[in-house]
């Protein structure tokens, strides 16, 4: 979408240094600019190079002035940049119901939705103003979705789901499935499944990544809050909290009744296990692992390894086994 420099600069709350009305078209890399892109700098180490681009302007800090292009001049360059990405983004959105799209007359949809071909919508679903659902999804009888989502291709979303303002769920991926619970019959051996009939409940700004599965609650709910984001091939299990704003990376999963509190970064391949509390603010490394019931608190304090321990422990570990080693030769 085509944006002049006055438009960004008022929308993203910038000053400008420069021609008001040049256009730019997208984001791009300083490697890969163009006549027609935004670049950004984050120190003025970088500026000179991205002024000698192709770009047609460029985002930096107060450490930029007047110069050959124009700038804009912001706090945070790269969110800037995140920012000014979304509002060039092409929406690809023609706000039309597919002909082979299934949409009983009991769904309420609103304003400017869009609605791909073969999505399935069930009994009483509500969707919101401004709300795409692409080719193939299927939205479960009662389900809501909230305003300005974009639901992509091949999603399920389970019976009485709702889904809050501003979600964006990546292709494949599953919301409100069963729950992996089970009850042994003592004198069979058998495994029977323990009642999973709550339900799963996100809120606004969420984002879940491709094949990511959220379980819903086995009796009472489980709940992803506002602002968290998840990467691809994440496992949610059922009765998990999650707080506002944590970042989950790839091919973590999180066993049932797992709580994780506002601020938490998780990287990739982290394995919780179940009824495990994670306090504000701690990061766990990649691959860390955390037992039963075990309590990670820190905030700003990396954990790594596994059992999870403060990566200046886990390191000193790792010195000490390095020099016995060596005396061991």
């Amino acid at each position: 979408m085509k944006q002049t420099l006055r438009d960004l600069t008022e929308k993203l709350c910038c000053r400008l240094l420069g021609d008001s009305s040049i256009t730019v078209t997208s984001v791009s890399s300083l490697q890969s600019a163009t006549s027609g892109t935004l670049v950004f700098v984050e120190d003025a180490q970088h500026l000179d190079t991205a002024l000698r681009s192709s770009a047609a302007a460029v985002i930096a800090g107060d450490f930029a002035s007047a110069a050959s292009k124009p700038i804009l001049i912001s706090t945070q360059p790269r969110l800037t940049f995140a920012r000014a990405a979304k509002l060039l983004r092409d929406p690809d959105r023609n706000c039309e119901i597919n002909p082979t799209a299934v949409v009983p007359a009991s769904a309420k949809i609103g304003k400017n939705v869009a609605i791909g071909p073969h999505a399935i919508l069930g009994k009483h679903v509500k969707v919101g103003d401004e709300t795409t659902i692409r080719a193939g999804s299927v939205i479960g009888t009662a389900a809501t979705i909230g305003s300005h989502c974009r639901i992509d291709a091949n999603v399920a979303i389970y019976p009485g789901t709702p889904l809050g303002n501003r979600v964006v769920v990546q292709a494949g991926a599953v919301l409100g499935g069963e729950g992996f619970g089970y009850v042994r019959d003592s004198e069979t051996g058998r495994y029977e499944q323990f009642p999973q009939i709550g339900r799963l409940v996100i809120e606004d700004d969420v984002e879940i990544g491709a094949n990511s599965t959220i379980d819903r609650g086995a009796l009472d709910e489980t709940r992803i809050r506002r602002g968290t984001k998840i990467d691809n091939l994440v496992h949610i299990g059922h009765n998990v909290q999650i707080g506002q704003d944590v970042i989950i990376a790839a091919q973590t999963g999180l066993s049932g009744s797992v709580t994780i509190e506002d601020n938490v970064i998780m990287g990739g391949q982290v394995g919780i296990a179940d009824h495990v509390r994670v306090e504000a603010g701690a990061i766990l490394g990649a691959q860390s692992g955390i037992p039963t019931k075990k309590i990670i608190r820190g905030k700003g304090v990396v954990f790594w390894g596994t059992p999870a321990r403060p990566i200046r422990e886990y390191l000193k570990e790792l010195a000490f086994l390095s020099r016995s080693a060596k005396k061991d030769r």
